[in-house]
């Protein structure tokens, strides 16, 4: 009997972890062309402002989300042990390459901490010819910020 009660309790846990994260939201204010400020409601639903963050390129180069606004822009969080991220990495270089210069931008974010060693990532860049950027999420936080559960994870930001 206690092992069930404690399964239910596990059960509403969660599902009350996840209401309470997925009910979170919180808005920004941007300018517009005209110069006046637009509130925008910052989340993961459709016409939602994309949650910003900054992390580091395996060169050191900072990279912020913010900064690529006006592009389209397709943002793949991955890991080099993953068979499916594997599998589309040069999908993704090739797309990359055909549309780099029409305002189509591909930041790929390395779920670091997912890796058995920092040193797999450079290594996979350069056996797959990766050119698109890639940043490091060494703590997992934008993969919390965005609610990955399962990799490859990808998101369609608009202009």
């Amino acid at each position: 009997m206690k092992k069930y009660l404690a399964i239910v309790v596990l059960i509403g846990l969660v599902v009350w972890g996840l209401y309470d994260v997925g009910t979170k939201s919180y808005s920004a204010e941007l300018p517009t062309k005209a110069g006046q400020e637009q509130q925008w409601t910052v989340g993961l639903e459709k016409g939602n402002l994309a949650p910003d963050f900054e992390l580091k390129s395996i060169d050191g180069t900072t990279i912020k989300l913010s900064s690529l606004r006006g592009k389209k822009l397709i943002l793949n969080m991955w890991a080099t042990w993953c068979p499916p991220c594997r599998q589309e990495m040069p999908d993704m270089e090739k797309f990359y390459i055909e549309n780099k210069n029409q305002r189509i931008e591909i930041l790929a974010v390395n779920l670091t901490q997912a890796e058995k060693s920092r040193n797999d990532v450079p290594e996979f860049i350069k056996a797959y010819g990766i050119t698109f950027p890639v940043i490091m999420d060494e703590k997992g936080d934008v993969a919390r910020l965005y609610k990955v559960s399962s990799i490859p994870a990808t998101f369609i930001i608009d202009t």
